[in-house]
């Protein structure tokens, strides 16, 4: 087998918030990835960090009325406690807001403005005259230029799903103070991405041929396709990539941009330089030559494991980052879904926005998570769920039912009738069965099907507990001239276990130390899985290794969780959850809306994003298609099948950039806690019924 040379990454957390479960499924599945390549003998190195910069972590220190470096090097504590409390593994766990992160920040700019793609360009800015800052576009809202939805960020609209400017707000206010800002000019600098569009095409359709002559996709099938509407300009030549802006402007927490004082990168440029900074400050450490694995053209291989959110930063900035400073671009880009908890978006109230330290805190085995999350798991980009009562039931019958009984059922046997010591069973069918599927799971894993992979090691552990059942050692052990056939049948049982505990640990690293242990093995390896115990092989004392989740221990984490939410009642004196009612509009004004009741014939989510659902409507006299911005309070679109609602139907039809036309808008109640909820019909209302 070639040793391959393999960096690997996950997405660096935000130094700005806890630690979820919806962050442990990205770094579950990375770790399981980077174990499984270092069983198999591989030089792979797992690097991560915290994401240090930006104006949020800035405000946020200010509120705790501490320095940002002193915030971020708490937080960078707790991330990491949580992360190795769940045996994550990293190589090196660093920070953006590190010296080699300052250093590769600048080279790289300096590369590309060597090269042509950095441009300076004085553009207009919202500025808040009371915090004497310039405004970042998710600290700027107001009414959507498009839709008139209230409230809205100042990049895009979560009821209509439109792009915009900040600039281009109605009524804009500051998130940060209230106040109405103004605009004020600034040089700013652009890195500029349009004109990479034909490397990017060619790398994002692009592979890699490996040393082992695999060939690799740069991206996923429907990463792919995604990349092609985002390079790609619509039939009317808008869309396609625009020029980047990577610089803000003081007062900013992050790293001055050389020869431009008070200006500073944009967290989005040193981010993903972080995974250099990072792998530099190991390479230092362990003297690893860092160059070979991040100039142009080389043989090695590097991948970055990320969330969906962020895959045009991945997949379009990073790449042409490197490319046009000097370096080589990932080997591959590999994005997973969201997690959901009981078929619903994650909830504080519900307590099922389950943190991390929570889960630890509540004495939850983590491997009991690891387990059910890669379960879920496989190549392609699609959400899980977590679902509470599935959870107990298969970590129950499949780790503890199936697979560590098989080492309790045998052990015993081997310790008190044979002096710990086990018979050749070289020749073993059963044996040579699980050995026989060590390509196919170690596939798998290479391929990201976990789910896959741990269901035939799952009908792997059935065909050895079948085993057990038919031989039923313990009635062996009973009956006189059978001792042969007992050390027979409990040798094979003991490797069985040893090739399932192989199998299983890029997903249990903890179980199955613990297993090389009790099997007087210094560690295990994948060879392990098709190598047998030697005759005479000592094993020792057997100690159980998994307790069985119980319901009470689940109810206790998500009671620790449920968090209240403030009710209008508990808002202080002078204050109000709602947005400001908008300046009077006339009689005249109101009568041009022409607002009509339409019957939801299928409301589906929208591929591609997280915030649009993809409503059909029956207008009676017509039937439409329309998007609404409302999938995060409709977590399942399909109940709304058969809904009345209420809907403009005289609204220009609109083209959404990626997903396609949208015939009017649909009319929801923006709650003080910033949900938006479908106006309710009266029973007798019927399909193309006017409102008004």
């Amino acid at each position: 087998m070639t040793q391959r040379k393999i960096l690997v990454t996950s997405a660096l957390p935000y130094a700005n918030g806890s630690i979820h479960l919806g962050h442990m499924v990205e770094h579950i599945q990375t770790d399981i990835w980077v174990r499984f390549q270092k069983l198999r003998g591989h030089e792979c190195y797992y690097c991560c960090a915290d994401d240090t910069h930006g104006t949020p972590v800035m405000l946020a220190a200010q509120k705790q009325g501490i320095s940002p470096e002193d915030m971020i090097a708490k937080v960078r504590e707790e991330h990491l406690a949580d992360f190795s409390g769940f045996g994550i593994g990293y190589d090196n766990y660093y920070s953006t807001h590190s010296p080699e992160n300052k250093q590769f920040s600048e080279q790289i700019y300096r590369a590309l403005k060597a090269n042509g793609k950095i441009e300076a360009r004085t553009i207009e800015q919202l500025f808040d005259p009371e915090k004497n800052m310039f405004l970042p576009d998710r600290f700027v809202k107001g009414e959507c230029p498009k839709c008139h939805a209230q409230d809205q960020y100042g990049d895009n609209c979560e009821v209509c799903g439109t792009t915009y400017s900040p600039t281009e707000l109605i009524k804009p206010y500051s998130a940060i103070s209230g106040a109405a800002p103004v605009l004020k000019e600034s040089e700013h600098f652009f890195f500029k991405l349009g004109e990479c569009v034909e490397y990017l095409q060619a790398w994002t359709s692009g592979s890699t041929t490996l040393a082992d002559g695999r060939v690799q996709p740069h991206l996923q099938a429907e990463a792919l396709n995604k990349m092609k509407e985002w390079l790609a300009p619509d039939e009317n030549g808008e869309g396609g990539l625009s020029d980047w802006d990577i610089s803000r402007d003081a007062p900013y927490f992050g790293f001055e941009i050389p020869d431009a004082p008070g200006k500073y990168f944009y967290v989005w440029l040193d981010a993903p330089v972080g995974y250099m900074a990072s792998f530099k400050n190991l390479c230092e450490r362990i003297g690893v030559d860092f160059d070979e694995f991040f100039k142009a053209g080389s043989p090695t291989e590097m991948y970055h494991f990320i969330g969906k959110d962020i895959l045009y930063f991945h997949a379009l900035f990073w790449p042409a980052m490197l490319k046009y400073s000097g370096h080589r671009a990932p080997t591959g880009v590999f994005a997973h879904g969201f997690l959901t908890v009981d078929g619903q978006k994650m909830s504080k109230s519900r307590g099922t926005f389950i943190t991390a330290k929570s889960y630890l805190d509540q004495k939850l085995n983590p491997e009991w998570m690891r387990y059910y999350i890669a379960a879920k798991l496989n190549s392609r980009i699609e959400d899980i769920d977590l679902n509470l009562q599935d959870f107990i039931a298969r970590v129950n019958s499949d780790l503890v039912g199936k697979y560590v009984n098989i080492a309790a059922r045998a052990a015993g046997f081997i310790a008190k009738r044979f002096e710990g010591r086990l018979k050749n069973v070289s020749d073993s069918p059963l044996l040579q069965q699980l050995a026989a599927q060590s390509d196919t799971i170690a596939a798998d894993y290479e391929n990201r099907e976990y789910a896959k992979a741990l269901r035939d090691i799952m009908a792997l552990a059935d065909t050895v507990n079948e085993y057990v059942d038919a031989n039923k050692p313990w009635e062996l052990a009973k009956q006189e001239g059978q001792e042969e056939r007992l050390h027979q049948v409990c040798s094979e049982l003991i490797n069985a276990f040893k090739t399932l505990s192989v199998y299983l640990a890029p997903v249990l690293p903890n179980v199955a130390a613990q297993a090389a242990g009790f099997l007087n093995l210094p560690q295990l390896s994948w060879a392990d899985a098709v190598r047998h115990l030697s005759d005479g092989h000592s094993i020792n004392k057997y100690q159980h290794l998994m307790q069985r989740v119980e319901q009470q221990q689940v109810d206790n984490l998500i009671e620790a969780n449920k968090q209240s939410i403030q009710t209008a009642a508990e808002t202080p004196a002078g204050t109000s959850n709602y947005a400001p009612v908008a300046e009077q509009a006339s009689f005249d004004d109101f009568m041009k809306i022409d607002m009509r009741v339409a019957k939801v014939l299928n409301c589906e989510a929208v591929e591609g994003s997280t915030k649009l659902l993809k409503f059909s409507l029956d207008f009676g006299f017509e039937q439409r298609t329309i998007f609404s911005g409302i999938a995060a309070s409709y977590p399942n679109p399909a109940e709304l099948n058969g809904r009345m609602v209420i809907a403009v139907a005289n609204f220009a039809p609109r083209k959404m950039a990626k997903f396609g036309t949208s015939e009017g808008m649909i009319l929801s109640a923006a709650t003080a806690e910033g949900k938006l909820k479908l106006l309710d019909v009266d029973t007798g209302a019927q399909p193309g019924d006017k409102v008004g």
